[in-house]
């Protein structure tokens, strides 16, 4: 666990976890770091499995890493991916990510050197959270 503010740094440190990817059947190698609001940073890799439906994305493991370790507040994540276009994460990741970390942004970048942040609301317009389980709750009171 590391701390860091600026943008480049969190680019690295994903980049740098995406060296521990396992992505032995896709050759898809995708690096994440998640600041959280403290500063602390929590890296993460995909793994593949050969039952793909087992496989985990690297921010579900940044995610994971960081929720286990007692973080609960983020300010932002970064997705390195060895991509011409700028790869953002998968549905599943976006679901977690807003439920987890909220409208936080989101750096996208690739080894080539292009960045880019969008906010999580652009990359999920009208998320399913709790808003609406609670709100099914309040329905049967």
């Amino acid at each position: 666990m590391t701390t860091m503010t600026d943008r480049r740094a969190i680019i690295e440190a994903a980049t740098a976890a995406r060296d521990f990817a396992q992505a032995r059947y896709s050759g898809f190698r995708v690096g994440a770091a998640l600041e959280a609001e403290d500063g602390a940073v929590f890296t993460g890799c995909n793994i593949e499995s050969a039952t793909y439906g087992l496989t985990v994305c690297a921010e579900r493991v940044a995610i994971w890493k960081a929720l286990s370790a007692g973080a609960l507040n983020f300010r932002r994540i970064a997705v390195v991916a060895d991509t011409e276009q700028l790869t953002p994460p998968c549905g599943a990741c976006r679901q977690i990510i807003w439920e987890f970390c909220g409208d936080v942004p989101v750096v996208l970048a690739n080894l080539r050197g292009d960045a880019e942040t969008l906010l999580m609301s652009a990359l999920l317009p009208r998320p399913f959270d709790n808003r609406f389980l609670n709100e099914t709750e309040a329905q049967k009171g």
